[in-house]
C-alpha cells in the first residue's frame, strides 16, 4: 500500500518507528512530516498529505501531532478526507469498516508507541463492510463544506 505520512513537531520523535514499521511491512511511505522539534503550524502539515492522496499518489493519509486532534480537524476540513482520531485497535477497526476511513491521526504524547503500532496495523488490514454503511458514508461525503446555520 502507498502510505503518506505528515506530522507536526510534537511528533518528529514517534514518527521515525511508525514509519520504519510501514516499511518493513512492505508499504511504500511518502515522509511529508517534520524530522525536527521546531514548532510548526499543524493545519499546514496535513495539506501535503491531502494533495498526495488527491493526486492519487498514495491510497491512504496517516497524520501525527501531539493529541491527535489537531491534526484530525485539519484533515476532515478538505472535501472527501475522512479522518479518524484512533487511540486504541476497536476504534481503528470500526474507522475502517463502517466509516471507510481515509485518513488515520494518531497521538504522540500519552500514547505507548506500542499501541500506536497496533492500532496503526489493525486500521490498515481492516476492509470497509459497505453495505448499509454505504449510505452513511456518502451523506458525510455530500455534507457542504462552509455550510451557514
Amino acid at each position: 500500500m502507498r502510505i503518506v505520512f505528515a506530522n507536526d513537531h510534537a511528533a518528529f520523535e514517534a514518527r521515525v518507528a511508525l514509519i520504519e514499521h510501514l516499511r518493513d511491512l512492505g508499504h511504500e511511505v511518502l515522509d511529508c512530516g517534520t524530522s525536527t522539534k521546531e514548532s510548526v503550524d499543524y493545519p499546514c502539515v496535513v495539506v501535503p498529505a491531502i494533495k498526495a492522496l488527491r493526486e492519487g499518489a498514495v491510497d491512504r493519509i496517516v497524520l501525527m501531532c501531539g493529541s491527535g486532534l489537531g491534526v484530525s480537524i485539519a484533515a476532515n476540513r478538505y472535501e472527501g478526507i475522512r479522518c479518524a482520531l484512533c487511540t486504541d485497535e476497536y476504534a481503528a477497526e470500526m474507522s475502517r469498516r463502517h466509516n471507510n476511513a481515509n485518513a488515520i491521526a494518531l497521538r504522540a504524547r500519552e500514547q505507548d508507541p506500542a499501541m500506536n503500532i497496533r492500532v496503526l496495523d489493525k486500521w490498515l488490514t481492516t476492509d470497509y463492510e459497505g453495505g448499509r454503511h454505504q449510505r452513511r458514508v456518502e451523506l458525510i461525503d455530500s455534507m457542504p463544506k462552509n455550510e451557514k446555520f
